[in-house]
């Protein structure tokens, strides 16, 4: 059992950078492929980006490419999204998750609360 913690979100202006981290309380993020993603008010959860285990390989949403950047210290049991130039429309609830399936996809094994994140204009 993997119990997926979020943090790192909070209040911030257009254009400013956050860095969001996700780790797991309880097991193990080793062979674990894992992802972050998204839920604006009033809307679905949406991918944002993932990385697979066994091989680094990374993807990104289109509307994240260039600003936002994933990465793991696996020695720390945790991932991180790195998010710079920020926009209002990234305000959103942000949650990580982990699964045995090849990113990118939505399929997840367990996922965090969540963080939200709120870009002030």
């Amino acid at each position: 059992q993997v119990q997926l913690v979020e943090s790192g979100g909070g209040l911030v202006q257009a254009g400013d950078s956050l860095r969001l981290s996700c780790a797991a309380s309880t097991g193990t993020l080793t062979y674990y492929n894992m992802g972050w993603f998204r839920q604006p008010p009033g809307k679905e959860r949406e991918f944002l980006a993932g990385i697979n285990w066994i091989d680094g390989s990374i993807s990104y949403t289109d509307s994240v490419k260039g600003r936002f950047t994933i990465s793991r210290a696996s020695a720390k049991n945790t991932v991180y999204l790195q998010m710079s130039s920020l926009k209002v429309e990234d305000t959103a609830v942000y949650y990580c998750g982990a699964t045995n399936k090849r990113m990118p996809t939505s399929t997840m094994n367990y996922w965090g609360k969540g963080t939200l994140v709120t870009v002030s204009s």
